[in-house]
């Protein structure tokens, strides 16, 4: 596992901190939880350009369903 220091003002900080406790978690949990997010978003983009790429629509809509349901909660 690794350490990442990241440098933000104290009013973003504290809004994350709100933010994690109204979901019941720590602040590190939610940052992990929003890179999963950030991830997630570009890896389905990655696929929906290469399957655009090769002409196959039904698979880029597959893919724009996956990440509409992904979102759906």
């Amino acid at each position: 596992m690794s350490v990442v220091t990241l440098r933000i003002p104290d009013d973003k900080h504290a809004r994350l901190k709100d933010l994690a406790a109204s979901r019941h978690t720590s602040v590190n949990r939610l940052l992990d939880e929003l890179a999963t997010v950030a991830l997630v978003q570009h890896d389905l983009a990655v696929q929906f350009r290469a399957a655009a790429a090769s002409g196959d629509p039904a698979r880029g809509l597959a893919l724009l369903d996956k990440l509409d349901n992904y979102f759906v909660k």
